[in-house]
């Protein structure tokens, strides 16, 4: 029961969201921008609402939103925390940094940890390349990645 009325108050909101922004230029983004920012994450309920809204198929929303990376599916952690894995940083031991950090913090990519800490994603270039490897934890970019900066990640993400 309570189910159904997460899905109506979802629906309600997305609706309200959609009937504020479609008459923006180019609407779709800045419309999954805000129920991301309402919602913390793409609702799947939302996809069909916004679809209706703005005369495109699911399968064209869904398209959009599988396809740009920061879009979620599922609510994130307390913590998000990017680990570049474009070029620069992969010359730079960045594979063997994220594999140590995949490690320390229990969780695989786009997954988050059990107890809800952090979400751990992948990021095709932070423009930090001079100070690779880097990563990016909450929107502050962390450049040198080495095992100390790991160790104090891991532990900020635990608080």
């Amino acid at each position: 029961m309570k189910m159904q009325s997460e899905d109506v108050g979802i629906t309600a909101r997305a609706t309200s969201i959609v009937d504020e922004m479609k008459k923006l230029e180019g609407p779709l983004l800045p419309i999954l921008h805000e129920i991301q920012n309402e919602f913390g994450y793409v609702p799947r309920e939302a996809l069909p609402v916004i679809a209706s809204g703005l005369n495109l198929s699911r399968a064209d929303v869904y398209g959009v939103v599988s396809f740009y990376h920061d879009y979620r599916d599922q609510p994130a952690g307390r913590h998000v925390l990017k680990v570049c894995r474009a070029e620069s940083c992969q010359a730079m031991g960045g594979d063997e940094m994220a594999d140590r950090l995949r490690d320390a913090l229990g969780v695989d990519w786009h997954e988050t940890s059990k107890d809800g800490a952090v979400t751990l994603e992948p990021v095709y270039c932070l423009g930090l390349c001079a100070c690779s490897p880097s990563a990016m934890l909450d929107g502050e970019v962390i450049g040198r990645l080495d095992e100390d900066r790991i160790g104090e990640i891991v532990a900020e993400v635990r608080q």
